[in-house]
């Protein structure tokens, strides 16, 4: 068990490490499960948390100071980790028998703490008043394990592409773009801009398909998705690529012989973000509420767009911010801890506020639209119905993110695309 926990974090680091590079108080109440009503006796909690709400703690106290103003037999410890070194740390004291009560993460690291037998169902939280109001059946599920809820969501964002207006102006490539609504486009318009950046030479290539390693590899694999509306996770639950991904990265191939995007062999998703703040390719596939902060720049204006598909429908890939509870053997601890995390989610006051905090959109429909005023925001917010199939807690994950980028190297280095599909799909379930 020792060794499956640690794998399973090492394996899961890089892809909460990307996560963390993504108002009218609603009257919605708690969702009224059994975490209502939390023992009277004294109990004490504490909480680790990842700098999602911020850095300092500051943003956590203020919550727990709320909370326990209203729950005095209630108290709370706040740790704080980072990326770099918490989840070693959390690995030592789930084997060291000293877990936290409560974690603040997103589903890849919860959902192997759930799978591994650590944590409290929360099954009792997810009320019919509480299912409804999230309206996302995809959203929910990766909350889950085998149907087990084991993490209580807050928030979510979506992932989805950036573009330089001012190199598509110059292109006459703006045109192929869609500006109204929700911005939702085509596959055959993707290709018509890709080309007229190439055919005008504002930029040394018109996109980075990167495949030098994992890091932010959900761009490239919800680029391929979306052309042709294919799926990574079959029926049977294993790891595929269908025929309709195949077209996908065939028609990605002919792009990058083309030289209407380039391959980036050598690149990985931060190096991509680097390429495109420096206007040395057009587009990034690797955009998101905090990419966008992060890699802004005042010498071009950036403008975000869902993934092309053929349909013009996108399955867009998301970050989901939640909290779980570990089962230290102790009910009253876990009584308390769910009504922690109802006071933080579900409070009229403090839910949306804790939304915010974290830069994501409410999971909760009832709270609304948070960032009134705010187009950007605002767009991005109606985005979320556009939600596809989350599959970063499939078994087997991190064996199949290896496979993805080395199966593009190969392909894009002229191997037959059939072929390197089959062999992603043998090696990646191997596990």
């Amino acid at each position: 068990m020792k060794k499956f926990i640690a794998l399973a974090l090492s394996a899961l680091m890089a892809m909460s490490a990307f996560a963390g590079c993504g108002s009218s108080a609603s009257s919605t109440p708690a969702s009224g499960s059994t975490a209502s009503s939390a023992a009277a006796q004294p109990v004490s909690l504490t909480w680790w948390a990842f700098p999602t709400f911020g850095t300092d703690g500051a943003y956590e106290q203020k919550l727990i100071d709320a909370f326990t103003a209203k729950n005095p037999e209630i108290s709370i410890e706040l740790v704080t980790i980072d990326f770099t070194s918490g989840p070693e740390a959390l690995t030592s004291a789930i084997e060291g028998g000293t877990a936290p009560d409560i974690l603040f993460d997103a589903p890849g690291r919860i959902i192997e703490y759930g799978r591994a037998g650590k944590l409290v169902a929360l099954d009792d939280m997810f009320t019919a008043d509480f299912v409804k109001d999230v309206g996302s059946e995809e959203l929910l599920n990766a909350c889950k394990a085998d149907g087990t809820a084991y993490m209580y969501p807050l928030s979510s964002a979506p992932f989805y592409m950036g573009l330089n207006k001012e190199m598509l102006e110059k292109a006459d490539a703006l045109q192929y773009v869609n500006l109204e609504g929700d911005r939702t486009w085509t596959t055959e318009n993707f290709v018509k801009m890709c080309q007229a950046l190439r055919d005008a030479g504002v930029a040394q290539t018109p996109g980075i398909v990167y495949c030098g390693a994992q890091g932010g590899d959900q761009g490239t694999r919800a680029l391929v998705n979306n052309l042709y509306s294919s799926t990574i996770v079959g029926k049977d639950g294993k790891w595929n690529i269908d025929d309709n991904g195949i077209k996908a990265l065939t028609l990605l191939q002919d792009m990058v012989k083309d030289k209407s995007l380039d391959a980036g062999m050598s690149y990985a998703a931060a190096d991509e973000l680097q390429q495109f703040q420096a206007e040395t390719c057009a587009m990034t596939f690797c955009w998101g509420t905090s990419n966008a902060k992060n890699y802004k720049s005042e010498n071009y204006t950036a403008i975000s767009v869902p993934f092309p598909s053929e349909d013009g429908k996108p399955a867009l890939e998301y970050l989901v911010n939640g909290f779980c509870v570990f089962d230290n053997g102790d009910t009253a601890k876990a009584e308390a801890a769910k009504k922690f995390l109802q006071f933080i989610c579900d409070d009229a006051e403090w839910g949306p506020q804790s939304v915010k905090q974290t830069g994501a959109f409410p999971v909760r429909t009832s709270f609304g639209n948070l960032y009134e005023g705010d187009e950007e925001m605002t767009l991005l917010s109606t985005w979320t119905q556009y939600y596809g199939t989350y599959y970063n807690t499939t078994p087997g994950f991190a064996t199949m993110r290896t496979e993805w980028w080395n199966m593009l190297q190969r392909i894009f280095q002229g191997g037959d695309v059939a072929a390197e599909v089959q062999t992603y799909i043998t090696n990646s379930n191997k596990s």
